[in-house]
C-alpha cells in the first residue's frame, strides 16, 4: 500500500504533459498548414489590389499562421505544463521567434508598402522554422537567479528580429539595384532611397536593442566568460556598429554595406542558435552541462 502513491503521481505527471504536448502539436501544425497554403500560391495568384476590390486570398491564412505560430511559441517558451517553475528554450525556438517578429513588421509594413513579392519566401522560411521548433522544442531552464536575465533575453530576440527584417529589406534593396542595372522596370516596387532608408532604421534600432542586451549580460552574469556565444555576439556587434559608422562618416551603401550587414548578421546567427544547434543536436549536451 506504501507504493500505491506513486503511480497515481506519475501517471498525474503524465497527464498534466499530454496538454502542453497536445497544444504544441494543434498550434505547430495549424501554422504550417498556413504557411504552406501561402508558399504554394502562384506568384501573383491572390495578391490583389486592395484599391481595386480585389481581396487579397493569402492574407486570412498568413494572419491565421502568424497567429498559431505565437501560440506555439508561447507554449514552448514559457514553460507551459513545466513541473518546476522556469521556461523551456533552444535554438529552434530562437529561430522561430526570429521569423515570427520579421513577419510581425512584414504583416504591417506590407499594408502601406508594396511587399507582395516576398510573401512566398517568407512564409516556406516561417513554415520551417515551425518545423524545426516543433522537432527541437529546447529544454528546460530553472527560474533565473537574477531578476534582469529575462530582459536581457528578450532583449536579444528582439535584436535578432531586427536584423532580421534590416536582412530582408537590404535583399529587396539589392534586387531592386540589380534591375535597375539591368535597365528592368521597378514599377510597383519600393524606392531606393525608400528600401535603403528603412534598412538603415532597422540596422540601427537592431544595434541599440543588441547594445542593451550585451550590457545586461554582461552585468547580471556572475562570471563573463568569452565562450563562443559571447565573442561571436560582441563579433557582430562591432561588425554592425561599424556598418553604421561607415555609413555615417563614409557614406556607405549598396554592396558594400549589405555585405557587412550580412556579415553582422551571420555572426550574431551563429551566436546563440549556432552554439546552442552544436550542444544540443551535435554535441547533445545540455545548458546546465555546457555552463549556457
Amino acid at each position: 500500500m506504501s507504493l500505491s502513491p506513486a503511480p497515481l503521481a506519475d501517471a498525474g505527471v503524465a497527464a498534466h504533459a499530454v496538454g502542453p504536448g497536445l497544444a504544441l502539436a494543434v498550434a505547430s501544425g495549424l501554422a504550417l498548414l498556413g504557411y504552406v497554403w501561402v508558399g504554394l500560391l502562384r506568384a501573383g495568384a491572390g495578391e490583389g489590389d486592395p484599391a481595386a476590390g480585389r481581396p487579397l486570398r493569402s492574407v486570412p491564412p498568413m494572419a491565421l499562421a502568424w497567429t498559431a505560430q505565437f501560440v506555439a511559441l508561447y507554449v514552448d517558451i514559457s514553460g507551459y505544463g513545466l513541473a518546476m517553475p522556469g521556461a523551456r528554450f533552444g535554438f529552434a525556438p530562437a529561430l522561430s521567434m526570429t521569423t515570427w517578429l520579421v513577419l510581425t513588421v512584414y504583416l504591417v509594413e506590407s499594408r502601406f508598402l508594396p511587399l507582395h513579392s516576398v510573401r512566398r519566401v517568407l512564409a516556406w522560411l516561417a513554415a520551417a522554422a515551425v518545423l524545426l521548433a516543433w522537432s527541437f522544442p529546447g529544454e528546460s531552464r530553472p527560474l533565473a537567479a537574477s531578476p534582469w536575465a529575462p530582459l536581457h533575453w528578450v532583449l536579444g530576440l528582439a535584436s535578432y528580429g531586427l536584423f532580421g527584417v534590416a536582412v530582408l529589406h537590404a535583399a529587396l534593396l539589392s534586387r531592386a539595384e540589380s534591375r535597375l542595372r539591368r535597365k528592368q522596370s521597378t514599377a510597383g516596387g519600393l524606392p531606393l532611397l525608400q528600401l535603403e532608408r528603412l534598412t538603415f532604421q532597422f540596422v540601427a534600432a537592431g544595434v541599440a536593442v543588441l547594445s542593451l542586451a550585451i550590457a545586461l549580460g554582461w552585468w547580471f552574469t556572475p562570471t563573463w566568460r568569452w565562450d563562443h556565444k559571447n565573442l561571436l555576439a560582441v563579433l557582430g556587434w562591432l561588425v554592425l556598429t561599424g556598418l553604421l559608422l561607415g555609413r555615417r562618416i563614409y557614406g556607405w551603401r549598396g554592396r558594400r554595406a549589405t555585405r557587412w550587414l550580412y556579415a553582422g548578421a551571420g555572426l550574431l546567427l551563429l551566436s546563440y542558435a549556432g552554439s546552442r544547434f552544436v550542444l544540443e543536436v551535435i554535441l547533445q549536451r545540455t545548458a546546465a552541462a555546457a555552463g549556457a
